[in-house]
This record gives structure tokens, sequence and C-alpha cells, in this order.
């Protein structure tokens, strides 16, 4: 397949075919382009559409807002660009606790070692140099979205195990302590809603609710949830109160709704968790 040289030959369109063995991306997994030559932005809207669903940029001070705005998948990104160039808006998009979790593709005729580092060292997941073959764009889209998928499952896993041990070591699992410290505050509060919970950590009910998506595949309500159900288990093995005292105290204003999401959480009604425990002693 040939690579895109429209760059160079403006009014040559590039022949492309299928890769051989297509990626599975994610079914609604949402795609940013941020380019500011046209060309080329149809270029890649026409090869990646085919897996995700595409929002485009002209430039990356569009791009920030984009990226704020609709927190997508990925984001592919040139590097020269008027009002904000891709390191800027790549720097940016990796500081910003709202952003900081999406895998971002930085794009740029620029092929010297020193530009290649400069957009690692700037947080780019990935560098890759024009012309490109748009089946190696492909899989390393492929591959970001696998990997982020993996740290999803390790962060809701870790979570699971024990809230307070995620060891702190990047910006999103910063952001995640954040929002464990104020979902523990707020475990007894049957009232505490996602647009609290969002008002409290700053951002909307939606950004939230698609940062927990993307960072635990949680969405707040079920992230919620899981922790007031640890929290019932801890103290199930605390023997620190009957299941009703634990129920209402962890903030389920229901007891039948609250051995129903148990059993579907540990596989045992609460009394029966308890009994067993006693029965361990």
């Amino acid at each position: 397949m040939e690579s895109y040289r429209a760059i160079q030959l403006r009014s040559q369109e590039p022949t492309l075919s299928e890769p051989e063995q297509p990626p599975t991306s994610p079914i609604g997994a949402w795609l940013l382009i941020v380019e500011d030559h046209g060309d080329l932005r149809a270029f890649i809207r026409n090869q990646m559409q085919r897996y995700y669903r595409v929002l485009e940029s002209e430039n990356g001070l569009q791009g920030l807002k984009a990226a704020q705005e609709n927190l997508p998948d990925l984001i592919i990104s040139d590097w020269m660009m008027p009002d904000m160039d891709g390191i800027e808006f790549c720097r940016q998009t990796k500081l910003d606790e709202r952003t900081s979790h999406i895998p971002f593709i930085l794009l740029t005729a620029l092929s010297a070692q020193d530009n290649k580092l400069t957009g690692l060292e700037t947080g780019a997941d990935e560098y890759l140099t024009k012309p490109f073959d748009s089946r190696e764009l492909i899989i390393r889209s492929q591959n970001l979205i696998e990997s982020r998928q993996k740290l999803r499952e390790r962060f809701a896993r870790e979570i699971r195990v024990q809230p307070k041990d995620i060891t702190v070591t990047s910006t999103d699992e910063k952001f995640l302590m954040r929002v464990l410290k104020i979902a523990e505050d707020n475990l007894g509060n049957a009232d505490f809603t996602p647009e609290q919970f969002g008002r409290e950590i700053g951002l909307s009910r939606m950004q939230l609710h698609r940062k927990l998506i993307a960072l635990t595949s949680q969405a707040t309500g079920d992230f919620l949830r899981v922790m007031r159900l640890k929290r019932a288990a801890q103290l199930l093995e605390g023997r620190t109160g009957s299941v009703s005292e634990i129920a209402y105290g962890v903030g389920f204003n229901s007891l039948s709704y609250f051995a129903k999401c148990f059993r579907e959480q540990f596989g045992v009604l609460p009394n029966e968790y308890a009994a067993s425990l006693s029965a361990q002693v």
C-alpha cells in the first residue's frame, strides 16, 4: 500500500488498500484528528473512520477544546500547525486531568532524532514521520487502544481489591486517588449524586463519566456502588455492625437492593458472607 505523499504531490491521490487483518476497535470508540492540512486530514479520516467514530480540528487550539469537551479515546495530531502546534497541544493535553489519559499520536515531517525525542518527552505515546504507511498508523492506534484497556483492567482490579493501596505513579493515578478520596468521604451519603461528584472533582457530570469509563470501565454510578460494596465487605469482616446497619452506613437505603448488589459483586448474600467469616474463627 502506498504511503501518504500529498504533502509532496498535492494533486496525486494515494492508492489505498485494506489492512490484511483489520483491527477490532471498541465499538463506539472516538478518534480526534487534529491537522491543518485538509488533504491529509481527509486521508486520515477516510482510513480511520472504518474503525472509529471521528472528530476533526484544524489546529491545536481547536483540538484542545475538542479534547476537553468530548474526551476522545485517541488523538492523532500534526506537529506543525497555526495557533497552537502539536507539541504544545500534546503537553497541555497530558497535563490536564480531564484529558491526561488519552493516547496521543504525533505526526510530523521532522524526522531528526532530536525532534522525535522532543515529541516523546512532551508526552506523545507514538511518533510517526511523514510520509507514513496508513497500515502502520492503524496498527499503532489499535495497540494504544489495547494498552489503555489493560490499564483500565488494572485500575478496576486494584480499586476492587483495596481502594487505598493504588500506587501513585502517573497523572491518571493521582486523579483516581482524588476520586477515591471523594468517594470514600461520601460513601454514607445515599443522596450523593454523579453531579455532586463531578462538582467536587472539578468536572462536569459527563466529563467525569467519560473519564471513569476510560480509566476503570465503570460509569460513575457503578464506580460508587462498587466502592460502597467493598466498604461493606470490609465492615462485615471487621464485625462492626449488623448487615442492616452496615448497608445503611455505606449509603444504601434499601436492604433488598443492597443484598442484590452484594451478591452480584461477591457471589453470596451479605448474611452468608458474614456467616462464612464467623465459621472461620
